[in-house]
């Protein structure tokens, strides 16, 4: 692409420095000569699709509204339809569509991810949150509900960028939730959310989901998760997850079968909840059986697989006994 030493667009505020390309204006001109919103949202899909990213057409969406500063529905209804964008911004987007085509996330570029009814910072170092684990805060919050306590008390264990605890702590504003991530870079991002979104009620901390909070011990209402679960002789489904996800958040420490952190995670529910507290575990789709028998085997009562909105066995929960 020639020198590139005349623009330089920082992607994310904090991180992106390290990770922005340089674009000459000439170069822009000629790869980018209509500027028009729409004109430019064609050729960002083109160039994604034309390396198999079957989401090409919204990622371009995306990118476009967020340089943009509007959300995809609203560039979808004609908000962007008569704007040019500016050579910043066409810079951007052409460092942006050139790290999507290496597959880099989405949420790396724009530094967000949207998360039920939260936005989250998410960049390098940290697992990008799934609309599978949606169902697990779900099942979260709904058993807060079925236990008919004010003041409840929840843990999420290995919570990354601190989604399952965020959401908990938003949508049942009077509770006291505690968020346990062992990895630092991952941790970071964490506490970055949770200093944003729900500074009052909900706590980060640095630690090992096996052996952390000894002092809430028998005290804590709900304990969830999305522990890693991907036996390492089994590839990543994407290449998103394979290239840029840290192996820590799917595969790394799960043992030959993936299951060791999983077995962490059902002695620390133990340890935390009270009696008929309640465990959410998010897990693979084939692994709902292997997933109850463990739980059963440690004691656990009233174990059960939950089908989810796309019909996938997800998750599992289980009561204390």
């Amino acid at each position: 692409m020639g020198r590139r030493d005349e623009l330089r667009v920082d992607l994310t505020p904090e991180r992106g420095s390290a990770w922005g390309m340089r674009f000459e204006t000439s170069e822009i001109d000629e790869v980018l000569p209509k500027r028009r919103a729409p004109k430019t949202i064609d050729w960002i899909a083109a160039e994604l699709e034309a390396e198999g990213i079957p989401t090409g057409r919204g990622d371009a969406e995306i990118i476009v509204a967020h340089l943009l500063g509007l959300t995809r529905d609203e560039v979808r209804g004609g908000a962007a339809d008569e704007i040019d964008l500016d050579g910043p911004q066409l810079a951007a987007v052409m460092d942006f569509t050139a790290r999507r085509k290496l597959r880099e996330p989405l949420q790396h570029l724009t530094g967000k991810s949207l998360f039920r009814t939260l936005t989250l910072a998410v960049g390098p170092g940290v697992f990008v949150p799934r609309r599978e684990t949606e169902f697990v805060a779900e099942l979260a919050i709904r058993a807060i509900g079925e236990l008919g306590i004010r003041g409840a008390r929840a843990v999420d264990l290995g919570m990354g960028a601190g989604a399952i605890a965020l959401s908990i702590a938003v949508e049942v504003p009077d509770s006291e939730v505690w968020g346990v991530e062992f990895y630092r870079e991952a941790y970071d991002w964490a506490a970055r959310n949770f200093a944003a979104i729900a500074p009052d009620n909900a706590h980060a901390v640095h630690g090992d989901l096996a052996d952390a909070l000894p002092e809430l011990d028998g005290t804590i209402d709900v304990v969830a998760g999305n522990p890693p679960w991907l036996p390492p002789d089994i590839p990543p489904a994407t290449p998103e997850v394979a290239l840029w996800d840290p192996p820590s958040t799917s595969w790394e420490g799960g043992g030959a079968d993936g299951m060791d952190i999983p077995r962490a995670f059902s002695k620390s529910g133990l340890r935390l909840l009270r009696p008929d507290g309640v465990l959410v575990m998010e897990h693979g789709v084939s692994q709902g059986p292997r997933m109850s028998q463990m739980l059963r085997d440690d004691g656990w009562l009233d174990v059960h697989t939950h089908t989810d909105p796309r019909g996938k066995d997800r998750v599992t929960t289980a009561r204390r006994p």
